[in-house]
């Protein structure tokens, strides 16, 4: 029996439960009582089934600040762009890789029906809207919200029945672990989400090599290369695209060799990726803490050592002042 997580298999039988694409109504993770919602800084909200986040742009005094999706908002909906974002969050309740630093509940990945429930978009957003101070910003998180990618383009359509197109800003992640963006929509469904106003997204590559992607998400180390060919596909579908990369892997002694190898891989999607691309510090959450082994250890400790091979190979490849570019000033489109 492979040690390696199934994803194919694991992602069909979570979208199984996760979507009821007759209903259009999307599987939603229940926030309160988890151990995510420990960490929290603000209570649940939207019925125990929504969060607020607060994005912050120089989190690390010892790491690459995250500009994400503070810039893009803010380009979006025209206001400078403060330290701090507040975003509505909600999170699709399956997930199919197992990220051993992940914040999320494993619970809360795995389409269970005792600690999640399914709502349409419309009464998501709804939800949304009857809350106080309610932010801008909508982020469908999870999970994987491309087990249902439906539910990014039915969220539009809600947005659009209620005269919030163009008004709130949305934003959505991706693992790149499967295709199902073309499996489930039609070349007319990819135009609108990839036309509709004030929509971006961001794509998540799980580690820089093959044992580093392994180690990280126990998905077999050959789908490291397939989240590259995913990314340009939705490059080439007119997404407004952004990358996160997490750098948690053993330590070794060939990290230059190997985060050259990395870069090369992002611009033979395009030059500039690796500047549309920000690295991300991983830390211990309540849910972490009963995963972490002394092995997780050594990659926890590990990361700056590569996160200083991501920057040394940067300065090698770009100006300074190409490197100084506000991530939202850096063009990718293909």
């Amino acid at each position: 029996m492979s040690r390696y997580i199934d994803t194919k298999l694991f992602s069909a039988q979570l979208r199984e439960r996760a979507i009821i694409p007759s209903e259009q109504k999307i599987l939603i993770a229940r926030l309160n009582g988890s151990e995510q919602e420990k960490d929290l800084t603000t209570p649940v909200n939207c019925q125990g089934y929504g969060r607020i986040r607060h994005f912050r742009y120089s989190k690390h005094s010892d790491w690459s600040p995250n500009p994400l999706p503070i810039l893009p908002a803010a380009q979006a909906l025209g206001y400078t762009a403060d330290e701090v974002l507040r975003a509505q969050i909600f999170q699709h309740a399956a997930c199919n890789w197992r990220c051993w630093y992940c914040f999320v509940d494993f619970t809360l990945l795995s389409a269970n029906l005792r600690v999640s429930n399914y709502f349409t978009a419309g009464e998501l957003i709804d939800m949304y809207l009857k809350e106080d101070n309610r932010p801008e910003v909508i982020d469908l998180t999870g999970g994987q919200p491309d087990l249902a990618p439906e539910w990014v383009l039915w969220t539009m359509e809600a947005l659009k029945e209620r005269g919030l197109a163009g008004k709130v800003f949305l934003w959505s992640d991706d693992n790149l672990s499967n295709r199902y963006f073309w499996d489930y929509l039609t070349p007319k469904q990819r135009n609108i989400i990839a036309t509709f106003p004030k929509y971006s997204r961001v794509a998540c590559f799980k580690g820089y090599d093959e044992a580093s992607f392994a180690f990280n998400t126990l998905a077999a180390p050959d789908l490291f290369n397939q989240q590259f060919e995913i990314y340009g596909d939705l490059l080439q579908e007119g997404l407004d695209m952004y990358a996160y990369v997490t750098f948690a892997s053993l330590p070794h002694h060939d990290i230059c060799s190997a985060m050259a190898r990395f870069v090369d891989r992002l611009q033979a999607i395009h030059s500039n990726l690796p500047l549309r691309t920000v690295p991300l510090k991983i830390e211990v959450f309540t849910p972490t803490q009963a995963r972490i082994t002394s092995e997780h250890q050594e990659a926890l400790a590990f990361q700056y050592e590569v996160h200083n091979a991501w920057l040394e190979e940067l300065s090698k490849r770009f100006s300074e002042v190409e490197r100084n570019l506000l991530i939202t000033d850096v063009t990718v489109r293909l």
